[in-house]
């Protein structure tokens, strides 16, 4: 079986609360290549991980990111709410992918600004919708990008050739064998979202997709290393 690149959805959510860096290190002690974070800006300006828009799913504060300053966030979450500059230092040496959660060009800005004075660009690729893909490769020329593509029908030609992308990001129930082969075709990659059981990833293994995010990281990583043959005793 192909070996795919493994991605951990905001870390290792089933085991660490997401987008800490305690979840970050477990993904990548479970086997994975890459640790798909989300990133928003504080009102001061500092990226910080967070998927939602307030605290409150994960830290009990109905409170807007976007009108607390990075200290009061710190404040209220006891440090559990990492900056991107602590998560890249968390994940020195592995590749990270950003998506970039209702982000306005300044944020975007910000976030490639942060991770190039970080030394990270070489290793950090980003993923979010073609509003904020432009954005990226406004702000980067040398982004690499996964465009998230939510239809069965292909991206037009027009905004692949502005977007640039490396990748096609897909919600993983999307992707069969003709969209496969399509992608490839048109000299792209095929990254999904995220499957969680057994059976999704090994359909999607078989179907030749290139990357996988996933809330499992290691059940995929399982399924994607063949086991090492037993070696039958000598008579």
């Amino acid at each position: 079986m192909r070996t795919v690149t493994a991605v951990a959805h905001r870390g290792d959510p089933y085991r660490v609360r997401e987008n800490t860096l305690p979840s970050l290190r477990s993904a990548l002690g479970r086997g994975a290549d890459a640790v798909e974070i989300d990133v928003r800006l504080t009102t001061d300006g500092v990226p910080v991980l967070l998927h939602d828009a307030t605290l409150k799913r994960l830290w009990g504060h109905d409170r807007p990111l976007a009108s607390l300053s990075a200290a009061e966030v710190r404040g209220l979450t006891g440090g559990g709410v990492p900056t991107l500059q602590e998560a890249l230092a968390a994940t020195d040496g592995h590749r990270v992918m950003v998506d970039l959660p209702g982000a306005t060009p300044k944020a975007v800005r910000t976030v490639v600004g942060v991770i190039g004075d970080c030394g990270a660009a070489e290793r950090a690729y980003y993923c979010a919708g073609a509003q904020t893909m432009l954005a990226v490769r406004a702000a980067d020329p040398a982004a690499e990008i996964a465009l998230t593509w939510t239809s069965v029908a292909p991206p037009r030609r027009a905004l692949l050739d502005a977007v640039k992308p490396r990748w096609l990001n897909y919600r993983f129930g999307v992707v069969d064998r003709e969209l496969t082969v399509r992608v490839h075709h048109d000299g792209l990659l095929v990254s999904v979202w995220t499957p969680d059981t057994k059976r999704s990833m090994r359909r999607l293994l078989g179907l030749g997709v290139d990357s996988i995010t996933t809330n499992r990281v290691d059940v995929l990583n399982a399924l994607r290393t063949p086991s090492t043959p037993r070696t039958p005793r000598t008579p």
